[in-house]
């Protein structure tokens, strides 16, 4: 239980960050994670509870105490087993998982939680460079075929499972490298990209094959969606040469903001400017790349995908940039009696904030205004929100100057003409149907079709991709096999 008094003896530590100045210059990481006495003391702090709450709060279910105990006593292989048994990439989740199990943490009911996250951090990067992550080649092959469509987190989960359980996987992605969202949505400043090509290597050497610039069905005439297909397959292809397909596509259509003037220049949707950012960063040349240098920058959304904006436009060299919520402003401390263990609802303010934005609350945007077909600003009007229905201010009308507009709203669903293509059910929200019922889970309504991640369950985080692509993993090798030895 890491040290018996350790959680009355020692505070959280933190992870560090690069000055703002330095960090602006670049797109590299610049976070200072934990050194090894610190690691040890964060460990300390961990109570072994009778209850461990962490361990549920977390989507993948990871066996936190038990590795907390073990950095406390510097056994960092043993440590590194115990992660890397629940979690296939622990280098994804230690940089940009919001921890949902330090919210869970028992500590955390009186005082700051346990550094889970920056103590997944030390034990993954410390085993990449010990030589501690090998690939694990099956013994025996099963001669059963699988496709797995959408290589974001919860494609990459289910393909290393599979194939490690033995079967001939091929990982087909629309985009022309591997990683989904993980690759063209999430800053390199939050996640450099070879962390997901040195797990490639891991992955062809268990067996994987990976199939980049391949559309499966067809985009409608259009749509933004990003692509950067050279081929399409149609699903019947895949029906007749697979014995299974799993989808985990993303949640990709976002969702836009339909008022006068959204087809002026200047107005995008985050998913436009993001991965253009990326695939420079990676070396490609992006003609015509949306660019914040100079402007005066809005983005409409207070998530993470905004924040995302917020770093990438200040990285640029914007003016100013100023972010928006339609939502009041949270409170800075959550009510612990009343969330705990759960998602607490308080303000968050993210590395990219910190480097500068300002940030509107309870603000809705009734037009956009321009010249010359080009965006100058916005019409805003001040919100109030009573019984769950929200009111405009009145007399709280004003016009905002901006230059750039990055609609950062989330996102409504996955491509609906990919799922139009294999015929399966969906709920009412767009997405597959298909539930995470013990025997026979993440089955559509298609024979040999299953579905995960944010295609199944909605827009999410990178670790419930992880949780779900694992466990459609056993649920496809149960059906090859009638069992299945893989770990839900």
């Amino acid at each position: 239980m890491g040290k018996v008094t350790g959680f009355m003896e020692y505070e959280r530590i933190e992870e560090g960050y690069r000055p703002v100045a330095e960090r602006l210059k670049h797109h590299r990481e610049f976070v200072i994670g934990l050194d090894d006495e610190q690691a040890r003391v964060q460990g300390a702090r961990c109570m072994d509870c009778g209850t461990p709450f962490c361990n549920s709060g977390c989507p993948v279910n990871n066996i936190i105490p038990d590795f907390n105990d073990l950095v406390y006593r510097q056994d960092w292989q043993n440590a590194f087993e115990v992660l890397d048994s629940t979690n296939n990439f622990p280098e994804f989740t230690g940089r940009i998982c919001p921890a949902p199990c330090e919210a869970a943490c028992t500590l955390n009911v009186n005082d700051d939680p346990v550094g889970i996250k920056s103590i997944e951090h030390a034990i993954i990067d410390r085993a990449w460079a010990n030589g501690w992550v090998k690939p694990r080649v099956p013994r025996v092959k099963t001669g059963k075929k699988v496709a797995v469509v959408g290589s974001g987190p919860a494609g990459l989960a289910a393909s290393q499972q599979l194939a490690r359980a033995g079967h001939d996987v091929t990982l087909f992605e629309k985009n022309d490298r591997i990683g989904g969202l993980l690759r063209y949505g999430i800053p390199d400043f939050k996640m450099e990209k070879h962390h997901i090509d040195r797990r490639m290597e891991q992955m062809a050497a268990e067996g994987v094959a990976f199939r980049t610039g391949v559309m499966v069905g067809k985009l409608p005439e259009g749509s933004r969606v990003t692509n950067w297909a050279k081929q399409t397959v149609m699903p019947e292809q895949l029906l007749e040469e697979f014995d299974a397909v799993l989808l985990c596509g993303g949640a990709e259509q976002s969702r836009d903001l339909p008022v006068p003037g959204r087809e002026l220049a200047g107005v995008h949707f985050a998913m436009e400017f993001l991965p253009q950012q990326n695939k420079v960063n990676a070396g490609d040349k992006v003609k015509g790349q949306i660019r914040a240098d100079g402007k005066h920058v809005i983005v409409i959304g207070g998530g993470d995908t905004g924040s995302d904006c917020v770093g990438t436009s200040n990285r640029h060299g914007a003016a100013s940039v100023t972010q928006f919520e339609l939502m009041p402003q949270p409170p800075a401390q959550e009510n612990k009696e009343l969330t705990w263990p759960y998602w607490p609802y308080k303000l968050r303010t993210s590395s990219s904030h910190e480097e500068g934005c300002e940030r509107e609350f309870a603000i809705a945007t009734k037009e956009f205004v321009g010249e010359k077909g080009k965006v100058t600003g916005l019409k805003t009007v001040r919100v109030a929100w009573k019984d769950g229905k929200m009111a405009e201010v009145p007399g709280t009308e004003q016009t905002l100057k901006a230059d750039l507009v990055l609609l950062a709203m989330g996102f409504t669903g996955p491509v609906a003409t990919v799922l139009d293509a294999f015929g399966v059910d969906r709920d009412a929200r767009g997405n597959v149907r298909a539930s995470t019922d013990f025997r026979g889970g993440y089955a559509t309504s298609v024979a040999k079709v299953f579905a995960a991640g944010d295609m199944r369950r909605g827009q999410s985080l990178v670790v419930w991709a992880i949780r779900e692509g694992r466990q459609a993993a056993r649920a496809v090798d149960e059906f090859l096999m009638g069992f299945s030895d893989l770990p839900r």
